[in-house]
């Protein structure tokens, strides 16, 4: 009943973020899938554009964008069972640091580390961590289109950063669609 209540909760806040975006100022909106070792993961998120931009040189900038996340994961090995489904859904904030041209199109390459609360605790595949809380950081490369569409690929890791152990950490490869309002 609790995963029940959880996944309904879950595909409301989705629901939210991908039909009301603009009510909350957002900038714009991704949805994301991405796998790890025996855990399947899907995310939706909305942006919040920063306005500052350092160190510009020859038509590029470091720029950047808030990011808050809503995820589902769905482990196919819990307590390294195998058939045993777990399923985590997540809430993150995330500060993005991205490397772009001036005119906002093109190639760039982004990296983030954010702050992420768990449902429960991931015990998947003989890796588990042992807080609720993780950082979520992540390197990627992506390519935004003259009509404002952004295609990405990105490598993400979850850990606790040794606040307590267990702390096996969980990897996933991303792919991203973004879209602004």
């Amino acid at each position: 009943m609790k995963r029940r209540v959880l996944r309904c909760s879950l595909y409301g806040w989705i629901g939210l973020l991908a039909f009301s975006g603009s009510c909350f100022g957002a900038d714009s909106v991704s949805a994301e899938v991405g796998t790890g070792t025996r855990t399947k993961m899907v995310r939706l998120g909305a942006q919040w554009g920063w306005t500052s931009q350092w160190w510009r040189s020859n038509g590029t900038h470091i720029g950047g964008y808030w990011d808050l996340s809503i995820a589902h994961w769905r482990g196919t090995r819990f307590q390294n069972v195998p058939g045993q489904t777990q399923h985590i859904n997540t809430l993150g904030i995330t500060p993005v640091f991205r490397l772009q041209n001036d005119s906002l199109r093109g190639l760039y390459a982004e990296a983030g580390i954010g702050a992420h609360i768990l449902s429960a605790l991931y015990d998947n595949n003989g890796k588990r961590l042992s807080t609720r809380f993780q950082f979520g950081d992540h390197i990627g490369v992506g390519y935004v289109f003259a009509d404002g569409l952004d295609l990405a690929l990105k490598i993400q890791h979850f850990s606790n950063g040794g606040i307590k152990k267990p702390n096996n950490g969980v990897n996933f490869a991303i792919v991203r669609v973004s879209y602004p309002f």
